[in-house]
């Protein structure tokens, strides 16, 4: 990895907070947070993987979700319940390396994901008598491999860039974590092209994305309008739901971060909302994806059983 000119070999991680009380409910509350994270993930993927009833397109995603999520917490969480409880805050240059490259690879490709997901209620929902055909193994794995693909190739491209800046002064960080723009506050000296990268990436990893999600359900809306029945259009709007309030969570706590003016920027109402779209939102998934599910809630008696 190039690093330019900097003499900076290590980052201090400032976190929530200094009161040693604090960080101690803190350290419980992420550690709870994390348990469960694992927890639901986990099982979810072994429900989908166990009950042949969900070898379906709209499971093989979902459970593709659910190891993103677990790996995506994994990436934060740990590093954090060491924050906590420890007083080293320190995190390695080569550390805060790979803590980016992963937390925006994994990112990301969970914004591709997202938008794969809302193709595939799309076909089910618009064009059901094809979705069978049209939603293909060899397509879903497709999708799968692009979604993490396109995220990777754009994480590499952005954590080049980022750690090719120059460091020449404080090393600390304002957040729990090796966020982008905490690390571009604190990095000096010319940032020629820099920008322009950051609003490319937005672009393509975010924006892009969105619109293709927002087009799917003008069209998946539109379809379920023109059904007679009531219960058949409440039967289709349920078959998307938990995938829509998904991607709203997602998406509008990113778009929160990184879409508005600079004038309302606050590290500490940053922190709040950076921790639910790292730590709280990939426990999250599996209950907005179980909860309301009968199918799911069915394979998980049988094997409680």
């Amino acid at each position: 990895m190039e690093r330019g000119n900097h003499t900076v070999t290590e980052f201090i991680l400032v976190g929530f907070t200094t009161d040693p009380m604090i960080q101690l409910i803190l350290f419980v509350v992420f550690l709870g947070v994390y348990l469960v994270t694992v927890v639901g993930n986990i099982t979810l993927m072994v429900l989908i993987y166990n009950d042949s009833r969900l070898h379906t397109p709209m499971y093989f995603f979902i459970g593709n979700l659910s190891f993103l999520d677990l790996w995506y917490s994994s990436v934060y969480t740990p590093k954090i319940l060491v924050t906590c409880i420890s007083e080293d805050k320190s995190i390695s240059f080569a550390g805060c390396v790979a803590q980016f490259f992963f937390s925006a690879g994994l990112a990301y490709s969970e914004c591709y994901l997202l938008a794969a997901m809302a193709y595939d209620r799309y076909m089910a929902i618009s064009k059901p008598l094809l979705y069978s055909q049209a939603m293909s193994i060899r397509l879903c794995a497709f999708l799968i491999v692009a979604s993490y693909l396109g995220g990777f190739i754009n994480a590499s491209v952005i954590t080049k860039r980022t750690f090719a800046l120059n460091f020449c002064g404080d090393n600390v960080i304002d957040d729990f974590f090796c966020d982008l723009l905490p690390l571009v506050k604190l990095a000096c000296g010319r940032k020629d092209g820099y920008q322009t990268l950051l609003y490319f990436l937005l672009v393509s990893n975010v924006i892009t994305p969105t619109m293709f999600i927002l087009t799917s359900y003008l069209v998946i809306i539109a379809t379920i309008l023109r059904i007679r029945s009531t219960q058949g259009r409440l039967k289709a709007f349920s078959t998307c739901s938990s995938h829509l309030l998904s991607v709203t969570l997602y998406y509008g706590s990113i778009l929160y971060i990184y879409c508005r003016p600079r004038s309302s920027y606050s590290m500490d109402r940053d922190k709040i909302i950076s921790t639910f779209y790292t730590v709280v939102f990939p426990m999250l998934n599996p209950m907005i994806y179980s909860l309301r599910n009968k199918d799911v809630k069915e394979a998980l008696k049988k094997l409680l059983k």
